[in-house]
């Protein structure tokens, strides 16, 4: 699904970030008195009336003395307005209209796209503060107050009248969204797919700045790669370009039907592999682990299983996952991705009988039976598959609440060595028999 974007703009210090956190529902941004607090941008899922939407906080304006002030806010707006589908302009009610308000609003006026004008900073309901507002021809000003929520509400149901509703993929179409930290060969590794340089590769990390959609028939398959920016650490992520890639890639996952993470097989497993692949695997992706420059790794006839064990011991649900060991500069193996990828696909759209899953439930409580709680029976009745890609099985019983963690653990792994589901996440959950 393609979420659309908004993003908050304007001069500092008239409260983005109280905005933004206001909207988002925390307090993720750092919010303070003195001007161009927000060094790194954010960024954040909103749902308003069940309209789902991004939200960025732009900030980040300079203090370098050698940077005018007017040429910052002009780079700032220039790549909220390239990302953004609705853009935000928040002003200071209690300053009044700046030089900088003027200007920013011609930069939202020339780009043809959708802008809404906040006036921030109206505590009052009744307050007239941010009249003068209409002097910029910008419409009617929205009064809010991000740091009581005055008019909030109201400032939220317009922006989900003013975005694009989320669209979904083609149904036949699959889309890959290849991952994972900068400069381990991605763009490499889908060149080397399609057999043609349709991407650029360099030795600078960080060369794809944008998603790339490359579609490829494969077996009568439409497959869709979508060639992402490297995923730093939030905290790295201060440059515009570098925050909004970070933006693209989390929608190319969210977009995506399969992601595949590749990591490399010189510099190992990092955390930040762990945390994309946790990514993928949360938004109930299809998840294929591929390790590239597998050829100049050092290596022995084990490595590649111990490679893989290691993983499933630092975060275990890549047990489930495969592993492709592969050299996106000499070729090896990586044609297997795309079989690979069809099997992953398989695997999400199965679907087991409700006889199957019963008998298996029936097996697995044999077995062990769940935990009584204290003067509470626990009995399993029956359970039955109610989704696909990906795949969920619901188990009901007299008190589903009941039932441990590690016991619903227990019905999963079992679940998992009859029927695989290999390369997907696969939920379980409890529910109340009926009647």
């Amino acid at each position: 699904m393609n979420i659309p974007v908004v993003a908050i703009v304007g001069r500092p210090n008239v409260g983005k970030s109280a905005l933004f956190n206001r909207i988002i529902g925390d307090n993720s941004a750092i919010v303070s008195d003195e001007a161009g607090t927000t060094r790194d941008r954010h960024f954040g899922r909103a749902d308003w009336n069940g309209r789902q939407f991004w939200l960025v906080d732009t900030g980040g304006l300079a203090d370098d003395p050698r940077m005018p002030m007017d040429v910052e806010i002009r780079r700032q707006v220039d790549e909220a307005i390239a990302e953004a589908d609705l853009m935000l302009l928040v002003v200071d009610a209690k300053q009044g209209v700046h030089p900088s308000d003027r200007k920013v609003v011609d930069l939202l006026r020339d780009s043809q796209k959708p802008w809404l004008l906040v006036a921030n900073k109206v505590d009052n309901p009744v307050s007239t503060d941010f009249y003068e507002f209409y002097e910029l021809g910008a419409g009617d000003p929205l009064p809010v107050s991000a740091t009581n929520g005055k008019n909030s509400g109201d400032l939220l149901d317009v922006i989900v009248e003013n975005i694009p509703a989320a669209t979904e993929e083609p149904p036949d179409e699959l889309r890959v969204a290849v991952v994972g930290r900068p400069n381990v060969g991605k763009s490499s590794l889908v060149n080397k797919l399609l057999g043609e340089e349709r991407l650029v590769v360099a030795d600078e990390a960080g060369t794809t700045r944008d998603a790339i959609d490359t579609p490829v028939t494969y077996h009568g398959r439409q497959i869709v790669f979508v060639d992402t920016a490297g995923l730093r650490r939030q905290s790295k992520v201060s440059d515009g370009i570098e925050f909004y890639s970070t933006l693209r890639t989390r929608r190319a996952i969210e977009s995506a039907t399969i992601c595949v993470l590749l990591i490399d097989a010189v510099e190992g497993l990092h955390n930040q592999d762990l945390k994309i692949a946790n990514l993928a695997w949360e938004a109930g992706r299809g998840l294929i682990v591929v390790v590239n420059k597998w050829d100049i790794a050092e290596k022995d006839d084990k490595s590649a299983a111990k490679f893989q064990k290691e993983a499933g011991e630092k975060a275990p649900f890549l047990k489930f996952v495969p592993f492709l060991f592969t050299s996106a500069l000499t070729g090896q193996r990586v044609q297997k991705l795309f079989e690979l990828i069809l099997q992953v696909d398989a695997e999400r759209q199965k679907r087991i009988s409700t006889s199957q899953v019963n008998n298996t439930l029936g097996e697995l409580v044999a077995r062990r039976q769940p935990p009584q709680a204290a003067g509470h029976e626990v009995k399993l009745n029956y359970a039955t598959q109610v989704e696909t890609a990906p795949p969920m099985i619901a188990v009901f019983g007299n008190n589903p609440d009941k039932v441990q963690e590690h016991y619903i653990r227990y019905l999963h792994n079992g679940f998992r060595e009859a029927w695989g589901f290999t390369g997907n996440p696969l939920k379980v959950v409890m529910r109340r028999k009926s009647g």
